[in-house]
C-alpha cells in the first residue's frame, strides 16, 4: 500500500468516525420522548437483538462492570421492560429478556430516529441520495471487516 493510499485512508477514517459521532448524537434527540437514558437504551437494545443473556454477557457487550450494569437493568426491570430468570442451565446466573413492551418501546424510538434520518435523505438531490446508498452498502462491507 503505497503512503499516498493510507494517508487517504486514514482521511476518510476520520471523516466516517466524525460524521458518526454527529449522526449518533443528532439522532439521540429522539429518543427524549422514550423515557429512557442512553445507557439503558443501549443495553435494552443488546438484550432485544441478542436474546436472553446473563447480566455478565450484557456487561462484557456494553464494557461495563457488572455491578452498573445490575443497576441498569434493575431500572429496566422496574420499568417492565425486561425480565429476569434464573438461568435453569446455571443456577447461578440469571437470564435476561425484553419484555413485549421493552421490544415495543426500542422499536418505537428506532422508527422515530430512521424517520428523522430518512426525512434530512429525502432533501437530498437524487444524485446524493443514490451516492449515500452506495456509500452505505460499501461501509456495511469494511464493517463486517472490523
Amino acid at each position: 500500500m503505497s503512503n499516498e493510499t493510507l494517508i487517504n485512508s486514514q482521511n476518510i477514517a476520520d471523516q466516517l468516525h466524525s460524521a458518526a459521532i454527529h449522526l449518533l448524537r443528532r439522532l439521540r434527540k429522539e429518543d427524549e420522548g422514550g423515557g429512557l437514558n442512553a445507557p439503558r437504551l443501549s443495553a435494552l437494545s443488546v438484550i432485544v437483538f441478542g436474546g436472553p443473556m446473563t447480566l455478565g454477557d450484557l456487561a462484557a457487550a456494553e464494557q461495563v462492570r457488572p455491578p452498573t450494569m445490575t443497576r441498569i437493568v434493575n431500572a429496566l426491570a422496574e420499568k417492565g421492560l425486561v425480565t429476569k430468570k434464573q438461568n435453569t442451565n446455571d443456577g447461578r446466573s440469571t437470564l435476561l429478556s425484553a419484555t413485549p413492551s421493552g421490544k415495543r418501546l426500542l422499536m418505537e424510538g428506532r422508527a422515530r430516529r430512521v424517520q428523522a434520518l430518512a426525512k434530512q435523505i429525502a432533501a437530498l438531490n437524487r444524485k446524493q441520495r443514490a451516492t449515500l446508498q452506495e456509500a452505505a452498502e460499501i461501509l456495511k462491507e469494511v464493517i463486517r471487516e472490523i
